[in-house]
């Protein structure tokens, strides 16, 4: 069986030239993987989110990423439309518990279920821990595509 960690390590073999991170609402986990991406990426690689009923960024993601120094303030939800397909090689799904979207241009597919954390009940402490967990979860696994130590 394929791990997260075996298509990581191919992707950071092979890097890729444009990739899109994909979930539903474009909200919450796509946004986060974008924001990091970003950070980590060489500046070659164009990167995108996007969902397939963009809502709007949540702002328990903003604030778990602001707090390790990305800023959202330029992020807004897009519909999968609007990507420009003939410039992603790579797309990632994130989706666990709900139907993923469906990209139909040319690109190689791997899909990391991530648990929903804007699905998270409770106070705003046990939800904004659940973004943090999704956010060091996406931090670690980018972080083995661009091949840098987690943290980075």
């Amino acid at each position: 069986m394929t791990t997260w960690r075996d298509e990581a390590l191919a992707l950071h073999a092979t890097p890729p030239r444009g990739i899109l991170f994909l979930c539903v609402a474009n909200s919450a986990r796509s946004q986060m993987a974008e924001a990091i991406a970003r950070a980590l990426a060489p500046a070659s690689v164009k990167v995108w989110s996007a969902g397939s009923q963009p809502t709007h960024l949540r702002p328990e993601a903003a604030t778990v990423l602001s707090e390790v120094g990305l800023d959202t303030s330029s992020h807004f939800a897009k519909h999968v439309s609007a990507i420009p397909a003939d410039q992603v090689d790579v797309v990632i799904t994130l989706c666990a518990e709900e139907e993923c979207p469906l990209f139909l241009g040319q690109a190689r597919r791997l899909h990391w279920p991530l648990p929903d954390p804007a699905a998270v009940h409770g106070d705003d402490a046990t939800r904004h821990d659940a973004f943090r967990t999704v956010r060091d979860e996406l931090g670690v696994r980018l972080s083995v595509v661009f091949g840098l130590p987690p943290g980075c």
